[in-house]
């Protein structure tokens, strides 16, 4: 039996976990796209620039490590480059639109109960689902 969605259940609860740590140690919410966006932009307001450089370095750099000592999933993409990068560029696009993204709407605005999280969260769980439909009518995605 495939353990994938163990590997999934680890994972989000890796993210409630660090999502809770956050809010309880720093008293802010934790969402991946402010953070990363405060890196690259220093004099945003919030939390200061070194902490959320270390959350974006431990983002990236966790996945990383692990792959380089060989305990990776394992898995590759199913699609080359270009369309990861023209991917990553629309994800990004769509959580400056939304003033979040889904560490800080799904995890932490769900959680606690914030309707401008639900709505957030129920319009990109919808167009995912559509998403991956309209890509496997195209034969797209498997």
């Amino acid at each position: 039996m495939p353990t994938d969605w163990i590997l999934g259940l680890i994972g989000g609860a890796l993210i409630g976990l660090a999502a809770a740590v956050f809010l309880l140690g720093m008293g802010r919410v934790m969402g991946a796209s402010g953070l990363i966006a405060g890196v690259i932009d220093p004099g945003a307001r919030g939390t200061p620039w070194l902490e959320r450089a270390l959350f974006v370095l431990g983002l990236v750099g966790m996945p990383a490590l692990l792959v380089a000592l060989g305990a990776g999933h394992g898995s590759a993409p199913v699609v080359g480059w270009p369309a990861l990068v023209v991917a990553g560029l629309l994800v990004g696009f769509g959580s400056r639109l939304a003033n979040g993204c889904t560490s800080g709407h799904g995890v932490c605005g769900v959680s606690r109960i914030a309707p401008r999280g639900i709505a957030a969260t129920a319009t990109y769980m919808g167009f995912g689902v559509v998403g991956v439909l309209v890509a496997r009518l195209l034969g797209l995605a498997p």
